[in-house]
């Protein structure tokens, strides 16, 4: 289970604001990043997203901090991380947020559907409102990835 993560954005206060209204929670200021920000839903899990300014690099610190915050200023805006996350909004409410931010959002489905939202139109999430939820959890039961995926101690795999 993913308890945390990190992403990078433009305006990270922003972006903070817009993902705890989506997660039906509250966003604070980083208390070791001066422009970073978490998400924080409240949920049973104890999940949480923290919101950095695009180009911080976490890198190991020295023995006194364990890790340390610094600024790329040639980092890309994109990235290969995304996420998937179970949400209490609706499609509808999600829709309404992507319109009004003016963020590309499209609805996917690959044994399972799930809501694409393009944070900043540069930062892919992948979002599971409550009712597709049960949807993924069906999906990833290992018989039904079995359909999908091949893992070595399956019958699909491939014989030597």
């Amino acid at each position: 289970m993913i308890h945390h993560l990190s992403i990078s954005a433009e305006n990270p206060q922003h972006v903070a604001q817009v993902l705890a209204e989506i997660l039906q929670g509250q966003a604070t200021p980083h208390p070791f990043s001066p422009d970073g920000y978490i998400v924080f839903p409240f949920d049973e899990y104890g999940t949480e997203i923290e919101v950095y300014s695009l180009g911080t690099e976490i890198t190991p610190g020295d023995s006194e901090e364990k890790r340390a915050y610094i600024q790329n200023p040639a980092a890309s805006k994109f990235t290969a991380t995304h996420f998937m996350i179970s949400v209490p909004a609706s499609a509808e409410q999600i829709e309404q947020i992507a319109q009004r931010e003016d963020w590309l959002m499209e609805r996917a489905s690959f044994g399972f559907d799930f809501i694409l939202l393009w944070v900043e139109n540069r930062l892919l999430i992948e979002l599971l409102t409550p009712e597709i939820t049960t949807q993924y959890i069906a999906f990833t039961k290992r018989e039904n990835l079995r359909k999908y995926f091949v893992f070595p101690d399956s019958d699909n795999s491939p014989k030597s």
